[in-house]
């Protein structure tokens, strides 16, 4: 039954993936007061780590970490308190979840409802689909359909897990849907929300979007991490959201970490890519006039989310396996530390390529060689104190047809140890070889997926889940930073500071592409930064990472822009040879761009390598 009566909504964000810390999900039950527990545990890479372990095991293929770990130390609480959980730690496998799930409570003696969501699995389609004209294609690359596809699954929306709510499901367990429907899901069935309340929609997908990565809505990788207190104990997140689709985020009581404006706007920026139309299975979010405010101690309110109709396709995010690679370290000690790692590695690589041709296999069909700890991600822009280190890992990543080509170079990097620098150690053991998983995404008319809910074995109807969305309406013309243009002109007088100086920043990955968002400290440095943030400066600045175009949208309501990078983290994910295959580092590299300001803009030293931007106030 929907209660519709309730003023707010209490939802407690425990896992932002799988492999989280187990403290979530007992903080929040224990002092979160909370009516709804969430987690997230998928990404494209997990789903084809739980499709091998189900063709190993059929009884497996879900995060076994939700069950064994998570439950195991809440369920008890959980249903004598009355909260509600979902999850989508189904996988590849919703149905073996919910049964390792019964066998717990069983186990415990505790009598609980689990509901399933299923239908995501699009793999029995694949043979079809490839016969069908015009053919698919990737979204990113425009490749055709890989031979081998390991897992396909679409990004399933909020309404099969209202249905399972609305049905009296104490636990939802669901395989692929987007991050935030775990969140949506809830709040349609709390407050009676209608298939086109879209701006309700929106307003609960943010939420959700918020606390889907755990404890990055609460400090986590903050820009000023040192202004973030007590990470051993930092809160998991809550949000206390409104039947009009506003919300406010804050954390159990007595917890460390931060929930402060400029917080909670790094975690909006995260991951998204036009932030003016951020497509969902259930509405099309417009994040350009969000406002987000301090709302007391701990406490921040996040309002103005706008949505229109969705799109009639779900988003299939698939993976196939495209050979081998292994990656091995060393590390390098001593006075040039950083020259001694890089001649080691053309030393390894240049012998392992002639053994390859004496035993008739080719070369490799990708290699990188970084030196860790000499600014390596920096490329151009290290500096000359860290090329002199006197500490370096030597990273060697390489890609073949072959497993046998990478099992050798796993065997001779050992060599080095006695063979070439002085200093040379830390080798550990062996490296091994693993499949190379890419990941391919399309688009797949939602008519050709029928989710499917069962609630202790028993079938729903889910006439709404399987309806077709209203047309959808046309998009804006994206909000791109270059339909405003700059007022701002450099002043006599200016100098030169790093951009950490004058904003905060968070960057993402979704396949190939990295986001990086960029939020301006204070409102009035926003024309500033409008000046010299250009998309051409910042493809110029990220070169040596960027291998695409770079677009750049704006969001006023919390004075950011977005720059969305193509073509970015060589491949991304498993398919990525780079130690930093997630574009973790992007936005931390372009807080190191040089930018001019009028002297005395920020009250303090500017020496352009000073270690700490300058503490300021005030709201994104």
């Amino acid at each position: 039954m929907n209660e519709t009566k309730k003023r707010t909504v209490r939802i407690g964000g425990a896992s932002g993936f799988w492999g989280d810390s187990s403290v979530g999900a007992p903080q929040l039950v224990a002092g979160g007061r909370i009516d709804y527990l969430v987690f997230d545990y998928l990404a494209e890479l997990t789903m084809s780590i739980l499709g091998a372990a189900r063709l190993k095991k059929p009884e497996l293929g879900y995060a076994t970490d939700f069950v064994t770990v998570a439950m195991k130390s809440v369920l008890g609480d959980v249903v004598a308190k009355g909260i509600r959980v979902v999850s989508n730690a189904g996988g590849v496998n919703p149905q073996g979840c919910a049964d390792a799930l019964r066998a717990l409570a069983a186990e415990q003696g505790i009598e609980v409802k689990i509901a399933v969501v299923t239908g995501d699995d699009v793999m029995p389609l694949l043979p079809r689909l490839r016969a069908t004209a015009p053919p698919i294609r990737e979204l990113q690359s425009g490749m055709p359909l890989p031979a081998k596809v390991v897992t396909a699954n679409a990004y399933l929306g909020a309404m099969p897990i209202k249905a399972a709510l609305d049905a009296g499901a104490q636990i939802v367990i669901t395989g692929r849907c987007v991050d935030s429907a775990v969140t949506l899901g809830i709040l349609m069935h709390e407050f009676g929300w209608k298939a086109d309340d879209y701006d309700r929609l929106a307003g609960g997908s943010l939420a959700g979007h918020i606390i889907e990565c755990g404890c990055q809505a609460t400090g986590g990788l903050h820009t000023d991490w040192q202004d973030v207190p007590d990470w051993a104990h930092i809160g998991y997140p809550i949000v206390e959201c409104e039947a009009d689709g506003g919300f406010i985020v804050t954390k159990p009581e007595g917890t460390g970490g931060l929930v402060a404006p400029q917080v909670v706007a790094e975690q909006m920026l995260y991951e998204i890519g036009d932030p003016e139309t951020y497509l969902l299975p259930d509405v099309v979010c417009d994040f350009t006039q969000v406002e987000i405010t301090q709302a007391g101690s701990q406490r921040v309110r996040v309002q103005r989310a706008r949505g229109r109709a969705p799109t009639d396709s779900y988003k299939v995010c698939a993976t196939y396996a495209d050979g081998f690679k292994t990656s091995a370290q060393l590390t390098l000690v001593g006075f040039d530390a950083a020259a001694k790692a890089r001649r080691t590695g053309e030393a390894i690589l240049e012998r392992v390529g002639e053994l390859l041709r004496a035993r008739g296999l080719a070369g490799f069909s990708r290699i990188n060689l970084e030196i860790l700890g000499a600014e390596s991600g920096y490329g151009p822009h290290a500096q000359a104190m860290a090329l002199a280190t006197r500490e370096a890992i030597l990273r060697l990543t390489a890609c073949h047809t072959h497993k046998a080509a990478l099992e050798l170079l796993a065997r001779e990097i050992a060599s080095a140890g006695t063979s070439f620098a002085p200093g040379t150690t830390g080798a550990g053991g062996r490296a091994g070889a693993s499949p190379l998983i890419r990941q391919y995404a399309f688009l797949l008319g939602k008519s050709q997926v029928r989710p499917k809910v069962y609630l202790d074995g028993r079938a729903l109807d889910l006439v709404d889940a399987d309806s077709p969305p209203p047309p959808p309406r046309p998009a804006p013309d994206a909000t791109v930073a270059e339909a405003a243009p700059s007022t701002w002109r450099e002043p006599a007088n200016a100098v030169t500071v790093p951009l950490i100086r004058l904003a905060w920043a968070r960057s993402g990955d979704k396949g190939n592409t990295s986001n990086i968002g960029v939020i301006a400290r204070k409102p009035e440095w926003l024309e500033l930064l409008r000046s010299q943030l250009t998309p051409d400066r910042v493809a110029q600045y990220l070169a040596h990472l960027v291998r695409g175009p770079v677009a750049r949208y704006e969001l006023p309501g919390i004075h950011a822009f977005n720059f969305v990078c193509e073509n970015a983290l060589d491949g991304g994910g498993m398919a990525s040879l780079r130690n930093d295959a997630l574009g973790k580092e992007m936005a931390q590299i372009l807080l190191s761009m040089p930018v001019s300001v009028p002297a005395g803009t920020t009250g303090m030293s500017l020496a352009l390598g000073a270690s700490f931007p300058e503490r300021t106030e005030g709201r994104p």
